[in-house]
């Protein structure tokens, strides 16, 4: 399994229900084959540019590990998710 990184936001007025289904989804996407290594909720910040009309978003890092056939159906999930406005996975090389 490789070491990656999950960066997404969303829109600041969600309740907290809805990031709960988020992280959920995010954990079924993983399978039994990911591992959640860390969650780091960085809150509310501004966007460089608007997003949907959102100039700010609510921030969360998250530090896996999966295999690389997961990553495909993990980004699948997260377009369709409508709670998430932008996200990025990366490969993180300096934890193997």
């Amino acid at each position: 399994m490789k070491a990656y990184e999950l960066l997404y936001f969303v829109d600041p007025t969600c309740n907290e229900e809805t990031r709960a289904a988020v992280m959920k989804r995010i954990e079924v996407a993983l399978g039994e084959t990911g591992k959640v290594d860390s969650v780091e909720d960085w809150g509310k910040r501004k966007l460089a540019f608007e997003v949907d009309d959102l100039t700010e978003g609510d921030y969360t890092l998250i530090n896996f590990h999966a295999d690389p056939t997961v990553i495909a159906e993990l980004d699948r999930v997260l377009r369709i998710n409508d709670a998430v406005k932008r996200h990025m996975v990366v490969r993180r090389v300096d934890k193997d």
